[in-house]
């Protein structure tokens, strides 16, 4: 899948081919996380809000006939058109998901380009929704089927009988995941202010219920115009998204991610890198018991820095995540310290082999130099088979080169919408990338290596 960005915050002009690990690195101010938020945003709005057009004769037939099969091919042939729909009505709402000024993004766009599924007859899909207590309608299509069937499954007379923007909805994500099957994964953030969503989501609940009992209140001589006008709590829809997460965390723990079933491994290693493990406690409070004390229980606010900015990553991992994920992880080396980077760098190889895609903002270079170190052991061999056993890594952990994508968010001279003429601008520049030698960043080794120039000045005089 590749993005194409134009005049998003300081990039002028970009392009991102996504990998199965895919990483941004980059000085401050130069737009790393507005290429991440962008990216989870079109992913998010795939999943969540684009609705494909459906003929309004093929959801009279499901309403009147209650069961129809329906060509694929009827929406598979404008595969290339649903993609240009999708980036223009999304480019359109940029300004909603960094909760900025219109104006500040009207010159700004996104446009996405994928390899769509042609051989779309070697999928299949089933979809049955409805209600908690019944199911409404169903949407299948068989392997090797060249139909979709939608199949109502009340009586069309009956009180039930769902409207027909439901029907339309559920046919659309039935083509989506047919059509573009396996190539839009279904995405999760933990963004930068993740530690802050975590303390103060009790606040803003707060906030929320005082602010609707105000309204409720009809003794209180409340300017209704006013008072909402001094509450425009409007977010970056990846920090929205966070919050929300970590409101809904009661609701989730009784389900249980590909990790908890098959591959407990991944959660020890995360237990290993928090210290401990979370729980949410009957009355729905986040709670964080340390190995070494497991009578304690910590509230959030109680509890260490890293333990707050790993929460959403922990109960995703637990409880969310399924193979063909995306997880976008803001700055993962925030409040960590390099041992545990490091730690973070091998979850995240290990993620990658388990079919859970990552992508990452970072400025470490621990996390850069220990995801060197997977790639390097990758080479196999007797020699470095055995490094790799006595410093405890395992071949879970190593990485194909081929699998990761690595890009510098720099100013750089470039071919600005066609014109021959190259401008200098802030964009993304891939990394080389190689089994010998990893991945090759300049960045990192200039500043590190004049910190030693510096050091051995002042010591040698030299």
């Amino acid at each position: 899948m590749r993005f194409i960005f134009k005049n998003l915050g300081a990039i002028r002009q970009a392009e991102l081919t996504l990998g199965d690990l895919t990483i941004i690195c980059g000085k401050n101010n130069t737009g790393k996380t507005y290429v991440a938020y962008a990216t989870y945003g079109f992913l998010d709005y795939w999943h969540k809000e684009l609705s494909i057009d459906i003929p309004s004769e093929i959801v009279t037939q499901v309403m009147d006939k209650g069961s129809i099969s329906v060509p694929i091919e009827l929406f598979a042939k404008d595969a290339e058109k649903i993609l240009e729909t999708a980036s223009s009505r999304f480019s359109k709402q940029l300004n909603k998901v960094f909760a900025g000024k219109e104006s500040r993004f009207e010159n700004s766009s996104l446009s996405v380009k994928v390899d769509y599924a042609k051989d779309y007859k070697s999928n299949k899909v089933s979809f049955t929704a409805g209600s908690v207590d019944r199911s409404l309608l169903q949407v299948t299509s068989d392997k090797n089927d060249d139909n979709l069937t939608i199949s109502l499954l009340v009586d069309k007379s009956s009180e039930d009988l769902p409207p027909r923007s439901f029907v339309e909805d559920m046919i659309s994500a039935a083509i989506r995941d047919l059509v573009f099957k396996d190539k839009m994964p279904r995405p999760f953030i933990a963004s930068a202010e993740r530690t802050g969503s975590a303390i103060f989501q009790k606040e803003l609940d707060f906030t929320r219920s005082r602010l609707i009992d105000m309204i409720g209140d009809k003794d209180a001589n409340i300017s209704l115009s006013k008072l909402l006008g001094g509450f425009r709590a409007e977010y970056p829809i990846p920090v929205k998204r966070n919050v929300d997460f970590i409101r809904g965390l009661p609701n989730i723990t009784n389900k249980e991610s590909v990790f908890a079933k098959h591959h407990p491994e991944v959660l020890d290693h995360f237990k290993d890198i928090i210290g401990g493990e979370y729980k949410v406690s009957k009355d729905g409070e986040i709670q964080f018991i340390p190995n070494k004390k497991r009578s304690a229980k910590l509230s959030l606010v109680e509890s260490s820095s890293a333990v707050r900015s790993l929460l959403d990553i922990g109960f995703y991992l637990r409880h969310i995540a399924q193979p063909g994920d995306m997880i976008i992880v803001d700055e993962p080396e925030l409040n960590l310290h390099p041992e545990n980077q490091r730690k973070v760098a091998r979850l995240f190889a290990m993620l990658v082999n388990h079919g859970i895609k990552v992508f990452i903002t970072t400025h470490s270079d621990f996390i850069i130099k220990e995801l060197n170190l997977l790639i390097l052991f990758n080479q196999g061999g007797e020699r470095l088979l055995q490094l790799a056993a006595r410093e405890n890594y395992t071949p879970k952990e190593f990485l194909s080169p081929g699998k990761i994508k690595v890009y510098m968010a720099k100013e750089e001279l470039v071919k600005v919408d066609g014109i021959s003429k190259r401008t200098k601008c802030n964009t993304l520049v891939a990394a080389e990338i190689s089994a010998e030698t990893g991945i090759g960043l300049e960045s990192f080794d200039s500043t590190i290596e004049t910190l030693n120039r510096i050091q051995d000045e002042i010591i040698w005089g030299e």
